[in-house]
């Protein structure tokens, strides 16, 4: 017999004050004060602060009912175009292109090979696939080439993204799209971090490894300063996705200001890909301070990652993760801890984002700051 109970929600709480005491928990935050300085916006271009220009604010409906739209149809052939694809398609977020665009493209009776550090979209459509999936260790192609070589399935499809946000580190593109090739698997590269700052003119890594993939996955959220995500590939992707990928087709349209603002941005983009070697600049510029104070305090238990305009600083746990950053937003450093589950236990860090907006003084103010709280937390231990 069940008990009968006031309130069917109370495990909530309780599972809320467990996640308080792993030090777990997250809060909305206030909005930023304009005073602090943003180490932690994926707008790496900075572009999101821009005028959108006048389009309609809504669809009312999915593109397959009555939600079609001239800022759709004009956007995705300017992406398709600018990186060298035969279409695209514009879904609401990154997330739901991912997990529509996977669950559409895998099934029951096909292998799925999957990076062990994919975006958790991926992983998500993934499961809703019902395909069976491998997961591989994180960047090891021999890995995805034992699980290919040896499956008893026809098709396969191997997904990955090019550039892992929290790691900073990229797989070898050229030798996966080799190895796809060999065994007669699709290749699905992510590519939402690295496109408008790396690779040529800013079209990605898979441009810069001089390969197509056969689904590529961008967003208009990062550096295009807008909202809303794309797939592009050949004609027949599109067409498949129109009809099957659900979080299209049962998704309101994606809204035209958001197409036309992104339309804008990829314009300038083109014009002038600067504002992404601008950002690697003050990469290295912020990576060579960050690695100066490290030196400079004898902290080698804390870890610079990657390359690239992404600087993740492992801390350890995740309790010391969110006080160093508490102490940095105290100065006017907004930069965020992560936290499992979004890195592995032991592994939280500090996640360091550049824009194209930050100035030198910028950089050097975070450096600063990142040095004072490095002592002052070392006073107080």
């Amino acid at each position: 017999m069940h008990s009968p109970s006031s309130n069917p929600l109370a495990h909530l709480a309780e599972e809320l004050a467990e996640l308080q005491r792993q030090g777990l928990h997250r809060r909305p935050l206030e909005p930023r004060s304009p005073s602090d300085r943003s180490f932690c916006s994926n707008d790496y271009l900075g572009l999101a602060g821009n005028p959108s220009p006048p389009a309609p604010s809504g669809t009312g409906s999915s593109r397959l009912v009555a939600g079609e739209r001239d800022e759709h149809q004009r956007l995705e052939r300017a992406l398709a175009e600018w990186l060298g694809m035969e279409s695209a398609l514009l879904f609401t977020s990154g997330y739901a292109a991912n997990v529509g665009a996977v669950g559409a493209l895998a099934r029951p009776g096909d292998l799925l090979v999957s990076d062990a550090l994919n975006h958790a979209s991926l992983i998500d459509g993934a499961r809703l696939s019902r395909a069976r999936v491998a997961v591989t260790p994180h960047l090891d192609l021999g890995a995805i080439d034992r699980e290919l070589a040896n499956r008893t399935e026809r098709r396969a499809l191997v997904v990955v993204e090019s550039y892992y946000s929290m790691d900073a580190d990229s797989p070898d593109l050229a030798a996966l799209r080799a190895i796809c090739d060999a065994r007669g698997a699709a290749l699905y590269v992510d590519d939402a971090h690295a496109i408008g700052v790396l690779g040529p003119s800013g079209r990605g890594l898979c441009a810069a490894a001089g390969i197509q993939p056969d689904i590529l996955v961008g967003t208009l959220g990062k550096s295009l300063g807008s909202q809303g995500a794309f797939v592009t590939g050949r004609a027949v992707l599109r067409d498949w996705l129109w009809n099957r990928a659900r979080t299209f087709v049962f998704s309101t349209g994606l809204a035209p200001t958001a197409a036309a603002a992104a339309l804008k941005n990829l314009e300038l983009i083109v014009r002038d890909p600067s504002l992404g070697h601008r950002v690697l600049f003050l990469t290295e510029r912020l990576r060579t301070g960050l690695s100066g104070v490290l030196a400079d305090l004898g902290r080698s238990d804390l870890r610079l990652l990657g390359f690239g305009h992404i600087v993740p600083l492992v801390v350890g746990e995740a309790q010391a993760a969110v006080t160093l950053a508490e102490h940095l937003k105290e100065d006017g450093i907004h930069v965020q801890a992560i936290r499992p589950p979004t890195v592995a236990p032991g592994t939280s860090r500090l996640r360091w984002t550049l824009s194209a907006s930050h100035s030198d003084e910028d950089i050097d103010a975070a450096v600063a700051s990142f040095r004072r709280a490095l002592l002052d937390l070392a006073r107080n231990a």
